[in-house]
């Protein structure tokens, strides 16, 4: 026979006797494991009784195995007792279930809970509704989580006597909230203060892949950035990564018609004010005249200097005085000739019609400037243009840091209706910047031009401004820069010639005094060409 069949057969017979060893000591095995579970019984008993007690255990322990010694077959009995509860505690038990994960919406919803009871438990509460331990369930009404588990919407209630009017008391709900939610989004927070609930809402972020274009916009109309698509009634086509697609813009209009004719834009440093400003020149520049005022005087408007529509671009003190002086006188003019134009029942001049735009990049560095060598604030030299700006043609845009709020003069805030906040910007600071309080809590880490707007009486919106990078700088995204360099008139063939603009009088033109015997002549009120022409663009 050959070897591998012996070893084959080996194998086989010893298999088998195994099987018969197994099967002839199962019970023994049975009955050692159960005796070992009733010894770590009796041990972990021993351990848990306390000292004081343990005598009067072993008393009673010797008393009971006595009795049983002196019952007839007692010792007998007790063993086949024994060795019956040893088979049963070492049989083989089956594989227990899996315990279920738990659900990660009990989990954050309790943890969540958890962190709001200190603030919403009134200790004089005879049934509150939060509570150490209470659950969230008789306080959270509504819930949804998103496929990666992050809590996108919640509807909770609040006892009533929680100082919901107050904002403190509303910014200390709202932190705790963001803070377990996660800070990395935006949440929106609506009171309903007449049933004491609260709605919370996780923001979709706001596409930042937008560069600066041009936009589908009438003139006079600029548009800041875009938001939500709650935010606002209207969509535009703009290019986004090669595709065009509708977003909903936040457009900020301007003009004589307009309720909010000028601009304050404050953020904190880094997060796209001076790009801001950029993305108004650009749109503004195919109809109106520019003074730029770069009180920073890091050179962020350099690509305006000698641009056609650009009168000037002024980075020092002096310079920004006498393009602010200018600016006053050619408020003047323009009311003084529009005046007269009504009076005579005629159309204004050209020259006084063209909107005139006055961009201001930090000036409380010139006004810090002005007050250290005595001479006058550049701030009080736009009294004039603000308050008057809408009748003559004149808006005025200033962009400044959010800590420098408080050196921007009274008339500044007073005339500037039209407001933008960008930035990470806290409870009280958003509400000062924009006038009102700022329902949305804002993210721990907002990408550059991320923020918020306020167009008069309405309410705050997100916003987020295109990229308008400087396209002088040698670190900004090549494409970015070119997107910008497109948008920007050149004096040559490839864009025309500017539009050919009548010289401007030194003086106000004087009307005529009536003759009192002339027959009075109708006033042509019929419409001719359009005051304000359009400066063709690339």
């Amino acid at each position: 026979m050959p070897l591998h069949r012996h070893l084959t057969k080996g194998r086989a017979i010893a298999r088998t006797a195994g099987d018969h060893a197994s099967d002839m000591f199962a019970p023994l095995s049975v009955i050692s494991r159960g005796l070992r579970h009733h010894v770590d019984w009796a041990k972990s008993r021993w351990q848990a009784t306390p000292k004081d007690r343990r005598g009067p255990t072993l008393f009673l322990t010797a008393a009971l195995l006595i009795g049983v010694y002196l019952l007839p077959h007692g010792l007998l009995f007790a063993l086949i007792a024994l060795m019956a509860s040893a088979a049963w505690a070492g049989r083989a038990p089956r594989t227990a279930p899996a315990p279920p994960a738990p659900d990660v919406a009990d989990v954050k919803l309790a943890a969540l809970y958890a962190a709001l009871t200190p603030y919403l438990c009134g200790p004089e509460d005879a049934n509150p509704l939060y509570h150490f331990e209470g659950s969230h369930k008789d306080a959270f009404r509504a819930w949804d989580f998103d496929g990666e588990g992050r809590l996108s919407r919640l509807e909770m209630t609040y006892p009533a006597y929680f100082t919901d009017t107050e904002p403190a008391s509303r910014a200390r709900i709202e932190q705790v909230i963001q803070g377990k939610a996660g800070r990395a989004r935006e949440y929106r927070f609506d009171w309903d203060e007449e049933s004491n609930r609260l709605r919370i809402t996780a923001l979709a972020p706001l596409p930042t892949d937008i560069a600066a274009q041009r936009f589908v916009a009438a003139p006079g109309e600029i548009v800041l950035g875009f938001t939500d698509e709650d935010g606002t009634a209207r969509t535009i086509p703009v290019t986004r990564s090669g595709a065009v697609v509708q977003q909903p813009p936040v457009v900020w209009r301007t003009g004589p018609r307009s309720s909010e004719p000028h601009l304050l834009a404050l953020g904190v440093t880094g997060h796209g004010t001076s790009s801001l400003l950029r993305s108004v020149a650009l749109q503004a520049l195919p109809y109106a005249d520019l003074v730029v005022v770069d009180g920073a005087g890091t050179g962020e408007h350099a690509c305006l200097v000698n641009r056609p529509g650009v009168h000037t671009v002024e980075t020092s003190l002096h310079g920004a005085l006498a393009a602010l002086d200018w600016a006053v006188g050619e408020t003047e003019r323009r009311l003084g000739a529009l005046n007269a134009a009504r009076h005579a029942g005629t159309a204004p001049p050209e020259d006084v019609t063209r909107p005139l735009w006055l961009l201001l990049d930090h000036p409380t560095e010139l006004s810090e400037l002005a007050r250290a060598e005595g001479r006058p604030d550049p701030q009080d030299l736009l009294e004039l243009p603000l308050r008057h700006g809408r009748a003559a043609r004149v808006t005025v845009v200033i962009a400044d840091d959010l800590e420098a709020r408080d050196r921007i003069t009274p008339t500044v805030r007073a005339t500037t209706r039209a407001r933008v906040v960008l930035g990470p910007a806290g409870p009280d600071e958003g509400r000062e910047a924009l006038g009102a309080p700022l329902d949305i809590v804002p993210a721990a880490h907002a990408p550059i031009g991320r923020g918020y707007a306020r167009i008069g009486n309405g309410a705050p919106v997100r916003l987020q401004v295109p990229a308008t990078v400087d396209p002088l700088d040698d670190e900004a995204p090549a494409p970015l820069r070119e997107a910008v360099i497109a948008l920007l008139p050149h004096r040559d063939t490839r864009t025309g010639a500017a539009a050919a603009v009548p010289p401007r009088p030194d003086h106000p033109p004087v009307v005529p005094a009536a003759d009192q015997d002339a027959p009075a002549r109708p006033v042509d009120l019929a419409k001719g060409e359009p005051m304000i022409r359009s400066r063709p663009i690339s």
